[in-house]
């Protein structure tokens, strides 16, 4: 019988690097305005799901989404930090390639930091502790997490049963709305919805 949880994933709202693509990591810079009235208007978006559990990166640009997004309390899961990028980070993929021309993070990992790998072993045991999450009724429950682009990508990679590194296979933008299930047809855990944008205006970049 399954007993897998259904899971609702929000990417933060978009930050000053966000647009310039700069990695960010653990570099723990704010939401812009913009960023905030993307997180108020998802949390409209999630305003009518009743969730079992709600976490939230430690990172400050993940806990304001949360709060903006009705869920002040979401409790602080540091599995979800998003992946560090070492000496990489603040800098964008262009700016590295002038010295490493063929280099991605997925592929050569960060010096001084982590690879997605690391980040897969963080995620696998998260994931470990919500199966089995279940409502008031004993029936599979739901969890709503707040987080970052490469952890939540990787967490829906290791849901399917991929590597880590199919995170390079999906792009997530700011702000935007995920949810995996199980799919009890396939009976087998499935990616329902990916990226979703439409709870905001002129969402027209996948930054």
């Amino acid at each position: 019988m399954n007993s897998r949880p259904t899971i609702y994933l929000c990417r933060h709202g978009d930050t000053a690097w966000s647009g310039e693509r700069r990695f960010a990591g653990r570099t723990d810079i704010p939401l812009t305005p913009e960023g905030e009235e993307a997180a108020v208007l998802l949390g409209r978006r999630l305003s009518s799901v009743r969730f079992d559990r709600v976490l939230v990166s430690p990172l400050g640009r993940a806990r304001r989404t949360a709060e903006l997004a009705g869920f002040p309390d979401a409790v602080v899961e540091p599995r979800l930090i998003e992946l560090y990028f070492g000496e990489y980070e603040g800098r964008t993929r262009a700016e590295i390639a002038d010295s490493r021309p063929n280099w991605t993070y997925v592929r050569d990992g960060n010096p001084g930091g982590e690879r997605v790998e690391d980040v897969g072993a963080r995620v696998d045991s998260l994931l470990a502790d919500l199966n089995g999450l279940k409502t008031a009724t004993g029936t599979p429950g739901s969890a709503l997490i707040f987080a970052h682009a490469v952890v939540l990508r990787v967490l829906a990679s290791r849901w399917v049963g991929l590597p880590p590194s199919f995170a390079q296979n999906l792009s997530l933008s700011p702000a935007s709305l995920s949810i995996l299930h199980y799919d009890r047809v396939d009976d087998a855990p499935s990616i329902a919805s990916w990226n979703d944008r439409s709870h905001l205006p002129d969402a027209l970049t996948f930054a």
